[in-house]
């Protein structure tokens, strides 16, 4: 098992920025990708960007060249720096990791971009 949890939501002005965290425990060894997806009100949830243990990166067309996800493998932790922020960019935003057991979800984090 993987538990995951976020921080780092809040509320930001358009063309803010804003740096999500998502720490990573437990069977952490087995974990093939981290990542995070969002779900914005009404409308299903959709991947934002993934990055594998090659260090290999995937993102959405809506927030690339944006937002950039890294990791701190010392400290077990995934992070997504969200620039430019638009106010379609509100959603809760939840962390997700991969092994080859499953699927593992954090229990996200609200970011709220508003004037």
């Amino acid at each position: 098992q993987v538990q995951l949890v976020e921080s780092g939501g809040g509320l930001v002005q358009p063309g803010g920025s804003l740096r999500l965290s998502c720490a990573a425990s437990g069977s952490i060894f087995s974990i093939n990708y981290m990542g995070w997806h969002r779900q914005a009100p009404g409308k299903q949830r959709e991947l934002v960007a993934h990055i594998f243990n090659s260090g290999n990166t995937n993102y959405a067309g809506s927030v690339k060249g944006r937002f950039t996800i890294s990791r701190d493998n010392a400290k077990n932790t995934v992070y997504l720096r969200m620039n430019s922020l638009k106010p379609e960019d509100t959603a809760v935003y939840y962390c997700k990791a991969g092994d080859q057991f499953g699927n593992y979800w954090g229990q996200g984090t609200q970011v709220t971009v508003s004037s």
